[in-house]
């Protein structure tokens, strides 16, 4: 019989990988939003650095409030989930100005605020072994989710983008109640007081400031490549003549490219519970910073040379993404592991911000092939901070002390 962590794991999986879906619903159809509210091209990318902003406004403020260490973590999640997509179902029916619009994603960029830190809690409270695989399902649930919208454009038609929009509110809605269910596990820490001074001591910390380096590094890749995989696959596509390049395959490929990081992050999980955290978060971002500065090599070619490359890519480049947060919880305060978490995920979407818009001024100068290069900086300092973070005495509290 499966014992009770695992089924609540599921549950968890479930409500994230549906709620999750509400981040790029806007930007799988970005050119089609872009038409009907008079966006110039170059302002698409403003459909997902608003949500960013969003979430790192809403990440701030509830850090501030410690509002995940002082609120039932599945109450906040299920709420941030429905009125994300309520903003979502309010974009598809009822927007006719890009002010209205992006006004409207930064909404939801606040409510999933009150979705991705959460669940990583009510994970923790869970599992005291194997936390890097249980938090690397969350994290796989989370980017198949992400990935969603993608496959919903590829399946429900190229040129419908309120179908998306719908579709991504719905399965929302179904993970906020879905949440519910879940009850606090026996290693989560009760209600803290509303202490202002923990933001400061999580802040100090040396090694959880370097667990947070590393996260900074690996997210200042990871966002802008799912944000502008699509775009270099249509154009990768359209360059190429082989006959299975086709626009239906550039929104399946980008899909694809995504959601295998769920697999990445659950593989990455289970070997950081073996091996070390710092160790497969350093391997992990080696490789991703390696393909960012291939990528331009495959543009253009065959899908069967691009599709092989950028799964491998999108395996690697969110594996290590729930080992720096199982990292967090290892090493800061057990009171206030609800803050330190959305503490380190506000100022790692902060940092996605400038990479995302970063991205296409490179490419208007040096053509999009090689427009990821520069992200590449991101891994090589993460990697840094985490080889630091293995040679410090608190590595020894890190996956069963194996670091």
């Amino acid at each position: 019989m499966i014992s009770r962590k695992w089924r609540v794991l599921g549950t968890l999986a479930v409500a994230e990988l549906f709620a999750m879906s509400l981040w790029f619903s806007a930007s799988a159809v970005a050119p089609q939003l872009a038409t009907a509210w008079g966006l110039a091209p170059e302002q698409a990318g403003l459909l997902t650095t608003t949500v960013q902003l969003g979430f790192v406004v809403g990440a701030l403020a509830s850090a501030a409030l410690t509002l995940s260490d002082v609120l039932p973590p599945r109450y906040l999640l299920a709420g941030s989930a429905l009125v994300g997509a309520a903003a979502t179902v309010a974009l598809a029916t009822v927007v006719t100005t890009p002010t209205a619009a992006l006004t409207l994603r930064f909404v939801t960029g606040v409510a999933l605020a009150g979705v991705y830190p959460p669940g990583m809690k009510l994970v923790a409270g869970w599992f005291r072994e194997e936390r890097g695989l249980a938090i690397g399902t969350l994290i796989g649930a989370l980017t198949v989710g992400s990935a969603l919208p993608h496959l919903l454009r590829a399946v429900g038609g190229i040129d419908r983008p309120r179908l998306v929009l719908l579709g991504a509110a719905a399965l929302a809605t179904v993970g906020g109640v879905v949440v519910l269910r879940v009850r606090p596990g026996p290693y989560q820490s009760p209600a803290a007081p509303f202490d202002p001074a923990a933001v400061r001591r999580i802040l100090r910390d040396p090694p959880t400031l370097l667990a947070n380096t590393g996260y900074f590094g690996h997210m200042w890749e990871l966002y802008a490549v799912w944000t502008w995989i699509p775009l270099f696959l249509a154009l990768a596509y359209d360059a190429s003549d082989h006959p299975l390049a086709t626009p239906e395959a550039a929104a399946l490929t980008a899909f694809g490219a995504i959601a295998i990081g769920g697999v990445g992050a659950l593989v990455a999980g289970r070997a950081a519970d073996i091996w070390g955290r710092t160790t497969i978060t350093a391997a992990s971002m080696v490789l991703s910073g390696l393909a960012s500065l291939l990528a331009g090599l495959v543009f253009g070619a065959s899908p069967l040379v691009v599709v092989p490359f950028v799964l491998g890519w999108g395996f690697v480049i969110v594996a290590d993404s729930a080992q720096f947060s199982a990292a967090v919880t290892e090493l800061a305060d057990s009171s206030y592991v609800g803050t330190a978490l959305t503490l380190q995920t506000a100022f790692g979407f902060l940092l996605t911000v400038v990479s995302i818009q970063l991205t296409p001024v490179v490419a208007d100068a040096v053509g999009w092939q090689w427009a990821f290069a520069p992200l590449a900086v991101g891994p090589v300092v993460g990697t840094l901070a985490m080889w630091r973070l293995r040679g410090r005495p608190e590595a020894v509290k890190l996956a069963g002390g194996r670091g």
